[in-house]
């Protein structure tokens, strides 16, 4: 069967077909890859407030060690001083 007009074009259509219904499955994984990079940017979001947090809490800590260590100085301090006799 040697091809003819009418085959050619029915090759052609059937190819251009194929091609068009490829170019759309790549449409629904645009919308696929767009939801996914929204949960990922919420992610991210998430993940540095965290962070933030987490920074903040470290410099709270921070402080309250060193009033801590102020705290431990004097007491030591005053267990070193020598003790005073009562009157009466």
């Amino acid at each position: 069967m040697f091809p003819t007009k009418r085959n050619l074009s029915m090759a052609r259509t059937l190819g251009v077909a194929i091609v068009a219904l490829s170019l759309g499955a790549c449409a629904t994984y645009d919308d696929e890859f767009a939801g996914i990079n929204s949960r990922l940017d919420q992610l991210d979001s998430r993940v540095q407030n965290a962070a933030q947090s987490a920074e903040s809490a470290n410099q709270s800590a921070q402080q309250a060690n060193q009033r801590l260590d102020q705290m431990e100085s004097r007491v030591q301090q005053l267990e070193a001083a020598p003790r005073r006799v009562p009157r009466g």
